[in-house]
Parts: C-alpha cells; sequence; structure tokens
C-alpha cells in the first residue's frame, strides 16, 4: 500500500508546476533530516529493499538522491537477492537415500521383534526373498535400537544379592542440652529393613561389634556386610565380622553414594522424624525411634517394594467398611485402614 501510494502522487506529480514541485522536495528533504537526526537505522521492509534496487538499475544518479540509506546497502541487497535467485534456480531433490514406504518400515520392525537375534543381514536377506529390493544401511537405518549391555548393571546385581546383602551406618542427633548422641543401624537390602539400632554418647569398637552380634542371632547372618571407612570399626569389629563368616565391603573414601541404603533411611529418619522432635536424652531418643521403626515397617509404603512396606500389607477393598485414620509418630504420620461400620 506505500509503494502504491507513492505512484499515485508520482504520476500526480507530473501535473504540477515548476514551483510545487520545489516547495514539495523542500518539504520531503527537511522531513528526511528531521527523521534521520530521531531514528539511528530505518528498519525497511521487503517491498521498500525491491523499489530501490529496481531505482539504482534504471536511474543515473541514484545515490545522490538517497539519503536515509547508505549506498552500499542497497548494493548489498542486490547482491543478496542474486544469491537467492541462484539458489532458486540451482534447486535440486533432497540430498540422501529417498524414504521407504510406511508399511515397509513396520515389516522391518516387525520382523525384528518377532525373531530373536535377527540383524540388518538376516532381514535383509529375508526381504529380498520377499521380492523386496533395499538395501542392507536402508534396512538398519530403520531398525529399533536397541541398548544392549556388554554386563549386567549395578542395578541388576544388587537385586540378584539382595537377600544376602546388608550394610551399617552411624549418624548424630543433637540433644536439648546440646550433647551429641550416636545411633547405630543394621539395615537389610533384602525388604529395607532395620534389623538392628541402638543409641549411644561413646561408641566405640567393642560396643559395635557387640550390636553386630545382637543384629544377627543365631543364623541369620548375610554374605556381605557394607560400611564406610569410619575409625569406629576397629580391628575388634572386624575379627567380630570374619567369626561370623561374613564377608567385609569396604566403600571408598568419601563415596557415601556407594552406601545408597542406609543414606537413604537415615534421610528418611531425619525427614519424617527426626526434624520434628527436640531429643532430651538416649532414653528418649530410644523411644521415638522404636516408635518410627514400627511404623517404618509396617506402614510406610516404599517406592522400592513397589508402594509396599517391608512388612507387606494386605490391600483393603472398598467392601471392608469406610477409611480412618490412625496416628502413627506421636501424630506426624498416620495409617490409614478400613473398618466396617
Amino acid at each position: 500500500m506505500p509503494f502504491f501510494l507513492l505512484m499515485v502522487r508520482f504520476v500526480h506529480s507530473l501535473f504540477r508546476s515548476k514551483r510545487q514541485l520545489v516547495l514539495e522536495n523542500l518539504a520531503l528533504r527537511q522531513q528526511v533530516v528531521m527523521l534521520r537526526q530521531s531514528v539511528k537505522k530505518p528498519r525497511p521492509s521487503v517491498v521498500d529493499k525491491l523499489f530501490w534496487i529496481i531505482f539504482s538499475h534504471y536511474v543515473d544518479g541514484w545515490r545522490k538522491l538517497l539519503h536515509s540509506l547508505h549506498p552500499d546497502t542497497v548494493v548489498r541487497w542486490h547482491r543478496q537477492g542474486f544469491r537467492l535467485n541462484w539458489r532458486w534456480k540451482s534447486r535440486g531433490p533432497k540430498p540422501g537415500r529417498p524414504p521407504i514406504d510406511t508399511a515397509l518400515r513396520k515389516l522391518i520392525r516387525d520382523m525384528q521383534a518377532t525373531n530373536i537375534g535377527w540383524g540388518a543381514p538376516r532381514i535383509h536377506g529375508e526381504l529380498l526373498k520377499l521380492g523386496i529390493d533395499v538395501s542392507q544401511a536402508t534396512v538398519s537405518k530403520y531398525m529399533q535400537r536397541v541398548y544392549k549391555p556388554s554386563s549386567q548393571t549395578w542395578l541388576t546385581f544388587l537385586d540378584n544379592h539382595a537377600n544376602c546383602l546388608a550394610s551399617l551406618d552411624f549418624f548424630t542427633v543433637p540433644t536439648a542440652n546440646f550433647r551429641v548422641l550416636y545411633v547405630f543401624i543394621v539395615l537389610s537390602h533384602n525388604r529395607r529393613r532395620v534389623v538392628h539400632f541402638n543409641v549411644t554418647e561413646h561408641p566405640t569398637a567393642q560396643w559395635t561389634a557387640q550390636q553386630l552380634v545382637e543384629a544377627f542371632p543365631f543364623d541369620s547372618t548375610p554374605r556381605y556386610l557394607l560400611r564406610d571407612r569410619d575409625a569406629i570399626y576397629g580391628e575388634k569389629l572386624q575379627r567380630r565380622i570374619k567369626s561370623l563368616d561374613i564377608e567385609e565391603i569396604v566403600t571408598a573414601p568419601r563415596s557415601p553414594w556407594q552406601n545408597p541404603f542406609c543414606e537413604r533411611v537415615i534421610g528418611s529418619i531425619r525427614r519424617d522424624c527426626l526434624d520434628y522432635v527436640i531429643v532430651f536424652n538416649e532414653r528418649h531418643l530410644r523411644g521415638i525411634l522404636r516408635e518410627y521403626f514400627s511404623y517404618y515397617h509396617t506402614c510406610r509404603t516404599h517406592l522400592s517394594l513397589n508402594k509396599d512396606p517391608p512388612e507387606s500389607r494386605t490391600v483393603e477393598p472398598p467392601e471392608i467398611g469406610d477409611i480412618v485414620a490412625l496416628p502413627r509418630v506421636g501424630g506426624l504420620h498416620h495409617r490409614y485402614t478400613r473398618i466396617a461400620a
């Protein structure tokens, strides 16, 4: 529309007097000067670019008439248009192999899914016998990518050995009078069950070794026991572990992530319970932990156990009755169950 108005004004100017054209030219120049002072960089449209490209071809001295733009800008526009023109003329078919039919792609993936061990050469040979002429590279391109690890993953290894794995660790709890209590826990990896815990203010190697005996009475000792490199696990504890016929696995220095299950349980104890209470003494802390572990084992659902507690809970259908909430851990958590009306 601006270009059309410009042409209309040009045709109308042909019928004006010379005096009127001079005055109009003066007014236009004044407006251009004013715009150049207020606008640092004009934003020409595609129509504006085409106009000046054509104008520069057919009008001599066009550089002197150009005030809002630099003449080199118009030359650059012309070169860009020249490149685009030749790019359009030189266009060809899309590079690479042409895509194959959707039905053939589905057939390749069905052959791969329904035949164990079939790779690209085997599928390619079967397609040739069916009269389908495609290259083996094309077959490989459209096959489903399947990740096959060179060996079993750590998760699979731990799942296979969960029945014979246990781990132990200490964590600290401050009291109301600024003492520090040490909590010792032993965790069975099979059902994430805390098989033993105790509290002391002054842990020793002898005390820790005795806790290990209390944790695994009779023939309940695990095959492997995972621990960190804390100095509390001295020679006495190591001898006690060997006497129980347990193979000791020691994590790398400063690597708590190598004992993840114990670290996760300690984090759960803090987040679910200890962060909301003030501990007075050892007896008080034992009572809190005893109540929490009862809730932890019988009520709290675990992601790693398919949303089931370590001691499995039965599913209660709606026919049993209404849902009631039973407070646990001093009301911090609740057990939901159904009771007949």
